[in-house]
């Protein structure tokens, strides 16, 4: 799952993405409210997560700035603690939620994890998909006879990306997208690979093919 952040604090941008990899997301990183309003219209993210004073703007203004071009995905404020006003204004912009700094980062990624549930009509942690459930929590897989498979962050981001959309066909270059940040370069062919490892847990039949399109998670297997 690709995710944006905006934050200029270097030090702390970077902290907050060694640990937001580790829980599953894949992260682009800026730390300037013009680039923020560029990739958050070019590029497709599953969330965001905005610091409203920025070095070149503010942060409220680039969430309405979405939100006009109908950029609908959830967003997450920071803001200065006891700032009630930028909180409120945020909210009216259009986000999903705020947290106030400081911050613990096990707050922000539940945080984070629940606004996205919202927005995909999910109540729990655990996405149901047919014959399995992935555990967001614990990044494993868990088939209907109770076996759990424990999952690397690349196989979870994958098998999240199929499974939060069943019967969905995704392209390789759709995929790549959810999987990797703009900084890496991974070979076309990592997708398939994965699919492969994949398949030995779920079946082929459960992560089908589509001939030039791409593949689906199959929930009628």
């Amino acid at each position: 799952m690709r995710l944006l952040l905006v934050e200029d604090d270097r030090l702390l941008a970077d902290g907050l993405s060694g640990q937001l990899e580790k829980a599953g997301f894949s992260v682009d990183t800026t730390y300037t409210a013009k680039e923020a309003a560029i990739l958050g219209e070019q590029e497709d993210y599953r969330a965001v997560i905005l610091d409203l004073g920025l070095p070149d703007g503010n942060g409220l203004d680039v969430l309405r700035k979405w939100r006009t071009h109908q950029i609908g995905c959830p967003v997450l404020i920071l803001t200065a603690r006891g700032d009630w006003h930028d909180k409120v204004e945020g909210l009216k912009a259009g986000a999903d939620d705020y947290l106030a700094k400081p911050f613990q980062t096990e707050e922000l990624i539940a945080r984070l994890n629940a606004i996205v549930r919202r927005s995909e009509g999910r109540i729990h942690s655990m996405v149901k998909a047919g014959r399995f459930e992935l555990d967001e929590n614990r990044q494993s897989l868990k088939s209907e006879d109770g076996t759990e498979h424990s999952l690397t962050g690349t196989e979870f981001r994958l098998l999240r990306c199929l499974m939060s959309r069943p019967g969905h066909v995704f392209s390789k270059e759709q995929l790549m997208e959810q999987l990797y940040n703009l900084n890496d370069t991974p070979n076309e062919n990592v997708i398939e690979a994965y699919i492969r490892r994949l398949r030995k847990l779920v079946g082929n039949d459960t992560i089908a093919t589509r001939r030039g399109q791409g593949y689906l998670f199959n929930d009628a297997v």
